[in-house]
């Protein structure tokens, strides 16, 4: 693979990564606006989108599998032209059950990028954590703006152009990447662009059975987060970024915005450093901040949000990297799909967690330390994981045999 044909790679996985995170927050805008256009309640309106939230990470392991034994240029080929064709539909919905049945595929479709684009990524990129830090800051790119675009578009031209812009944008870009196909410009690849050393197997059972619970806990983490964010700031930011929801959108913007800009820095090091290292680093990092959140108010709180949010997704490139390292290429994306039923399916119990636990507490100051205490258990766990054995390099190509009339090369 050439160094323009890795390039081209990266750059469509990371917008790939964007847009895959860009609609679900796009969604959550629309959804203010969606009882009066349908006549139905806030909470039938958020209700819209479960079936696709569902479709997102059950479906991923089939996606993964036909990246496999398909291909995952024309999977990601159908995941870019189908994301934006379901997001056109969405846009044209006349009922609730169109724009729900809308929303459905644009969860199945959006399903094939985690499993498929990140694999794809890792076979063509030589320094994987450089890349998967890169392609991790594009994907906090698209909760970053997502909600904010949606916000400008729906003010300008009407909720269905939150819709309609980025879902027409979505199809352009697909067809850019066929195009790049035809031309070779993106070729398919079943060989790694690296190569590591064999994995033992005793040491690849160890790691599946310990990133399996690493990789739940910190899919559980991310979405408490996420879903108690808003409410957090609401309670206790004082209004410091300006009042009411924009105040609390500008609050999440910067916390995501930036905390996926430390994938960058984190990918670095997990191309320079131990994987497990590195992993176990970010999972110490998070104890103490996760337990200062439990009652921080104000500046402080913003700030301890970022790190939060930070170092928890900065384990990412070194998590999908110790998840290459003992999966084989043929069965790499199979590999992510399951991560990817943790990551955004079983996780999701995290969603009613945070309901159940502000119910009975009446605050989060009982849920950051629980998470806390999560993170902690995760540095157990990783404790578990098996050094890792020096990368081999390619052997040189052998010298060519001296010429028998050749003069001997006069001594130093």
């Amino acid at each position: 693979m050439t160094p323009v044909q890795a390039r081209t790679a990266l750059g469509f996985s990371c917008v790939g990564h964007s847009i895959s995170h860009v609609f679900e927050p796009i969604f959550y805008v629309v959804a203010l606006v969606l009882p009066a256009q349908f006549g139905i309640s806030y909470e039938a309106s958020l209700a819209l989108i479960l079936g696709g939230k569902l479709l997102f990470g059950i479906a991923a392991p089939l996606a993964g599998w036909l990246g496999d034994r398909w291909s995952a240029t024309g999977m990601m080929a159908l995941y870019f032209l189908g994301i934006g064709t379901s997001a056109i539909w969405a846009g044209l919905a006349g009922s609730p059950l169109e724009m729900a049945v809308a929303l459905g595929f644009l969860g199945l479709f959006g399903s094939i990028y985690h499993p498929v684009g990140i694999a794809w990524l890792v076979r063509t990129a030589v320094n994987r954590g450089k890349a998967l830090g890169i392609n991790g800051a594009f994907g906090g790119f698209g909760p970053a703006v997502g909600g904010v675009m949606a916000g400008v578009l729906i003010d300008a031209f009407g909720w269905r152009s939150a819709f309609l812009i980025p879902g027409a944008l979505t199809i352009v870009i697909g067809l850019g990447f066929v195009w790049m196909v035809a031309r070779g410009v993106i070729i398919e690849t079943k060989v790694d662009a690296r190569t590591d050393p064999p994995a033992d197997k005793r040491d690849t059972a160890r790691v599946y059975v310990i990133i399996a619970l690493t990789m739940l806990v910190g899919g559980i983490i991310y979405q408490a987060t996420q879903a108690s964010m808003p409410k957090v700031f609401e309670e206790r930011l004082g209004g410091l970024l300006g009042d009411g929801a924009s105040g609390v959108g500008l609050a999440v913007m910067i916390v995501y915005g930036i905390a996926g800009l430390f994938q960058i820095l984190t990918g670095h090091l997990a191309d320079r450093l131990p994987l497990k290292t590195v992993y176990i680093a970010m999972y110490v990092a998070q104890v103490p901040v996760l337990a200062l959140a439990a009652s921080a108010t104000g500046l402080p709180l913003l700030l301890v949000m970022l790190m939060m949010v930070s170092f928890n997704i900065g384990a990412l490139p070194a998590e999908n990297s110790l998840l290459a390292r003992y999966t084989p290429p043929s069965w790499r994306s199979t590999a992510y799909g399951l991560k990817f039923v943790l990551a955004f399916g079983i996780s999701g119990l995290a969603v009613p967690l945070v309901a159940w636990v502000r119910a009975a507490t009446g605050d989060f100051t009982v849920l950051f330390l629980l998470l806390a205490a999560l993170a902690a258990l995760v540095i157990v766990a990783g404790i578990r994981l098996p050094r890792e054995r020096p990368e081999t390099a390619a052997p040189p190509a052998p010298s060519p045999a001296p010429s028998p009339t050749a003069s001997p090369a006069p001594a130093e």
